[in-house]
């Protein structure tokens, strides 16, 4: 059977717990695949489903400069062949409109995945449509297979139009994971059906729903504080800063704890932000932490929070798996009405929702919550049955299975 080359940005990454997912489950269906990453890992952990991949992997030069005789073989050995020349056209266009390092560093690495590609691969498949779809459409061009892609959030939005019409054109076929994002490229594409509304969904079987749920706490007691939880790394568009802002506004005598997990390069600055409000005894940062760690936190807490918003460059979330997985814990979520978002939560049915930025509202929900432990119950009921009906991750396993022509 032929094989799939799933061109990633990086591989494992915590942060990325959607991709394993969807490698493991199709790996289960009978795709042969071979993973090939940009990047080398930075996580220290990995989940449970990076342990189950059998799918070997390709590291391709992270920078140039630092393999420069396997991006000099590629070039010897691909530069006589019919195709080089109209795949360094393609490149040097795109050059001539994207004049960065990076838009150089792409071609190189497609060089070295065409010319150490296995023979076996007859498609190559890239995860997010900036980078790694360069990438595999260089690649593609080299040796003349077909290529797709999945898009997801800030390769949709902080990528230009011009990128994404072009390889929307290009491409066999695209699939994206949220309403709001299939709207968006199926206008720019040059027939609406090229792209594919497939929702990431949730490994129900690892998420299975705990035995109960039912919490009394309501914020008066100080030897028992409700728990606030969040799971996001600390960029811009997770709205982190709104959210310690929230936390400010809350009335000094509600007795509460915030924990949050996720990396991120702003963690420092949050953690100087909380500093100064006078919340660090409130607020536990615990950075990334394995798919076992996060299961036990979701289980542990009394609501799940997450403020996303748009940052300045225009990236912003598509639909952030991490509510998925807190609403098949029963966990009632308080959020921001942003991006796909409200694809998930319905605002006073299955959950919360506020303005993106606004920290006065947020802290008004949060408040709502804190203080009412039957509507935290009814929220968490009707999230969790809305996943369980709505976002099972075998649907669109089964889409892309049907996509890689693998009989059901």
């Amino acid at each position: 059977m032929a094989a799939v080359a799933f061109v990633l940005k990086g591989y494992p990454r915590l942060s990325e717990t959607f991709i394993a997912q969807e490698i493991l489950a199709l790996e289960r269906r009978g795709l042969d695949i071979r993973i090939v990453s940009l990047r080398h890992p930075t996580d220290g952990r990995v989940h449970p489903a990076h342990r189950e991949i059998k799918a070997p992997r390709l590291y391709l030069p992270e920078y140039l400069y630092r393999e420069p005789l396997r991006v000099w073989r590629a070039w010897i050995a691909l530069r006589a062949t019919a195709r080089y020349a109209a795949a360094r056209t393609l490149w040097l266009t795109d050059l001539r409109r994207d004049p960065t390092p990076n838009r150089i560093r792409r071609f190189g690495q497609a060089l070295v995945l065409a010319h150490e590609l296995p023979d076996k691969v007859d498609r190559i498949h890239a995860h997010f449509l900036h980078t790694p779809a360069s990438v595999a459409r260089y690649a593609a061009a080299l040796t003349g297979l077909p290529w797709s892609v999945s898009a997801h959030a800030k390769d949709i939005w902080t990528s230009p139009e011009w990128e994404k019409r072009e390889k929307l054109a290009d491409c066999a076929w695209a699939v994206t994971c949220t309403a709001i994002g299939h709207a968006h490229l199926a206008a720019l594409a040059p027939v609406p059906d090229r792209v594919t509304l497939a929702y990431h969904g949730l490994d129900l079987a690892r998420f299975a729903p705990p035995l109960a749920r039912a919490s009394i706490r309501d914020g008066s007691r100080a030897d028992d504080p409700i728990v606030l939880l969040s799971v996001g790394r600390a960029v811009p568009k997770k709205g982190y800063d709104d959210l310690i802002d929230a936390l400010a506004l809350l009335p000094p005598a509600l007795q509460w704890r915030f924990i949050h997990i996720g990396g991120g390069a702003l963690r420092r600055r949050l953690e100087r932000q909380a500093a100064g409000k006078g919340l660090s005894a409130r607020i536990d940062f615990r950075g990334a932490q394995a798919q076992e760690a996060v299961l036990a936190a979701y289980r542990a807490a009394d609501l799940f929070v997450l403020a996303p918003r748009i940052a300045d460059d225009g990236d912003r979330d598509g639909l952030p798996n991490v509510l998925v997985e807190a609403q098949s814990q029963g966990l009632a979520c308080v959020s921001t009405a942003v991006s796909a978002v409200p694809e998930l939560i319905a605002d006073g049915e299955t959950g919360l929702l506020v303005a993106p930025g606004d920290s006065a509202a947020l802290a008004h929900a949060l408040m709502r919550v804190i203080a009412d432990p039957a509507l935290r119950d009814r929220l968490g009921a009707a999230g969790a049955a809305r996943v369980r009906a709505a976002f099972d991750h075998q649907r669109g396993v089964d889409l892309l299975a049907a996509k890689f022509g693998l009989r059901s």
